[in-house]
């Protein structure tokens, strides 16, 4: 049962979600009848919160605009996804400098008046967030998963998730989670298979249930969980397995070939060597097709040397024979040129 109170804060929700609400809907959702919801009304505006009403056949009640903004009332997916809208604003530079601040401080403010329950466990995502270069715009997680996962994180406790991979076949896993990953659209999480020892990534919306283990592991040394998937979206299992030497900087390479499509044999300069060096280093890709790759490949602009597969050496000497027939205006369905009017 609804204590007046309570009612009262539920009623500032119901206003806060838009639009006018009739007497009639809000006495329904409340489970009162209309004059307590008038009387609900009268004691938001004793609070200095700007309640309208609205006469007429449609009318009703409706929050005012152009007034200071009224007590936020959020629930656990709304606080997730302002909160992650803020940081995923800041970076990916899609914020000014004056708007970062003003993220900051909003960021702040919705923090400090979150339940504990809730403050900490949003803590917990933020704190193991991490984002790559190509993080782009995100698809909405699941708040239950997501926030499961960095508890887990963060406490370095196992988790038990109910996965359904590519080929739709599903299983349930206990997983050692290093971190959280948004990149390129998607949400990750990597960490240990403890079922088959190894290191896996795992998208989130491919995760139906999420759930915290007794126990306690200790995360390994090595790369960050941005860099780990990045390694393991290169090095996927694909149908194709290409070798090439680019002959170039690393800076150079990078600029077509990043570090979630290939990867290199020898990313970091010799002792002594001078970073903006060009010489020839060696790229791995693992790719389902390979028709995308020849452009790529031309867009570089630096010698290459294909050693494996001779399927890509073919596609790339096509291209380059339209290319060359293009610039000589020489292929077979070319249309006529146009006369000058």
């Amino acid at each position: 049962m609804y204590r007046p109170t309570g009612r009262v804060l539920t009623l500032l929700e119901l206003l806060q979600s838009g639009g006018t609400r009739t007497a009639a809907e809000l006495a329904d959702r409340l489970g009162v009848e209309q004059r307590t919801v008038r009387r609900y009304v009268d004691q938001l505006i004793d609070l200095d919160v700007p309640v309208e009403s609205v006469r007429g056949r449609y009318g009703g009640y409706r929050l005012a605009r152009g007034h200071r903004l009224p007590p936020l009332m959020l629930t656990d997916e709304e606080a997730l996804a302002v909160l992650l809208g803020l940081v995923a604003g800041r970076r990916a530079g899609l914020t000014t400098a004056a708007a970062d601040t003003a993220g900051e401080t909003a960021s702040a403010k919705i923090r400090r008046v979150l339940p504990g329950h809730l403050a900490g466990r949003l803590a917990a995502l933020l704190e193991t967030l991490a984002f790559t270069d190509g993080t782009g715009a995100l698809d909405a997680p699941d708040a239950g998963v997501l926030l499961t996962l960095a508890d887990a994180v963060r406490h370095r406790r196992p988790v038990s998730v109910r996965y359904t991979d590519g080929a739709g076949r599903r299983s349930e896993r206990t997983l050692h989670a290093y971190g959280i990953v948004a990149h390129s659209g998607r949400w990750y999480v990597t960490g240990r298979d403890a079922g088959i020892d190894e290191d896996r990534t795992f998208r989130l919306d491919r995760i139906a249930d999420a759930r915290a283990l007794p126990g306690s592991f200790e995360p390994p040394a090595g790369p960050a969980p941005a860099q780990r998937l990045l390694s393991a979206l290169a090095t996927a299992d694909y149908r194709h397995e290409v070798t090439l030497r680019i002959h170039g900087t690393v800076a150079q390479i990078r600029a077509r070939l990043p570090a979630a499509v290939a990867r290199l044999a020898d990313p970091e300069p010799a002792t002594g060597e001078d970073p903006a060096a060009e010489r020839w280093r060696r790229v791995e890709i693992r790719a389902e097709r390979l028709d995308w790759l020849p452009p790529v490949l031309a867009s570089l602009d630096r010698p290459f040397v294909i050693d494996r597969p001779d399927e890509l050496r073919d596609l790339v000497s096509a291209l380059a024979t339209r290319l060359a027939s293009y610039a000589r205006d020489e292929s077979p369905g070319a249309p006529p040129e146009r006369s000058a009017p």
